[in-house]
């Protein structure tokens, strides 16, 4: 188990209180930016549920192809 302070990045561990101001402000910005995928592949996958839901409606709502 990873001891709190620490990340392991490329498979090296390394404490975040040795780390530089810039690299812990780039961690930082790395978790945010994760965060937001997160966020937009739930977004995504809403969509995706709702576009589905309309084209099944749709085809409910569309006239009967006759029989030829």
């Amino acid at each position: 188990m990873l001891e709190a302070g620490k990340i392991i990045i490329d498979g090296v561990e390394y404490s975040l209180a040795a780390l530089s101001e810039a690299a812990q402000t780039q961690i930082q910005n790395l978790q945010l930016v994760d965060a937001q995928i997160v966020h937009l592949q739930q977004q995504l996958a809403i969509a995706q549920t709702a576009r589905a839901a309309y084209a099944s409606v749709l085809q409910i709502e569309l006239p009967k192809a006759e029989a030829a």
